[in-house]
């Protein structure tokens, strides 16, 4: 099975990052999509991290029903911080009948020279870019595949949990089943 791997903090995750999965999902070859949770990214401070179980529950309820999308908390159990590379191999090893590749958008790309062993990610895995700033794409090569037609999101998760803690309605932002859990949890209103 191709798997596509959509990684990030998701802090919180929100409907851009649904419609981008369902989006790569229909129009590449990935035939499912795994939102994979990142406890600490080696880009990222943890300062207004929300747990990584409750990141991780927040996709769980919204996407229970949908069997082309899929969360991970493979990271939770590997070192930290989670260099892609090796979560990458992880998996590989661990799921030998499955084809890996990444999602990223196209600001995730310019930086990828900074990742830990970029050149063995970029030699084999597909990446599927979506365009998420315009940026020009600095770097080219055989596995890079630009997805053009993605709907163009202008959604930050920053921008949610800024609306939260102002006690603005962040409602629409977020996938009905996710928000709900959110709001039960009193989560980002401090």
């Amino acid at each position: 099975m191709n798997i596509g791997l959509f990684f990030g903090s998701f802090n919180p995750f929100h409907v851009g990052h649904k419609i981008i999965a369902s989006y790569i999902r229909d129009f590449t070859k990935v035939q499912q999509v795994w939102f994979v949770v990142s406890p600490q990214s080696p880009m990222k401070t943890k300062k207004s991290l929300l747990d990584q179980h409750h990141r991780l529950m927040i996709i769980k309820m919204e996407i229970e029903d949908n069997v082309n999308l899929d969360v991970s908390d493979i990271e939770f159990g590997l070192p930290t911080p989670n260099y892609t590379i090796d979560t990458l191999l992880y998996l590989s090893e661990k799921y030998p009948n499955h084809n890996f590749s990444l999602i990223m958008g196209d600001d995730n790309l310019n930086n990828i020279t900074r990742w830990k062993n970029y050149e063995k990610i970029l030699e084999n895995y597909l990446i599927y870019v979506y365009p998420r700033k315009n940026l020009d794409m600095n770097i080219k090569h055989k596995n890079i595949h630009l997805v053009k037609d993605v709907p163009k999101i202008e959604i930050s998760s920053s921008l949610i949990r800024r609306l939260i803690s102002e006690k603005k309605d962040a409602s629409y932002l977020v996938p009905s089943k996710s928000w709900k859990y959110i709001e039960e949890m009193n989560f980002y209103k401090k």
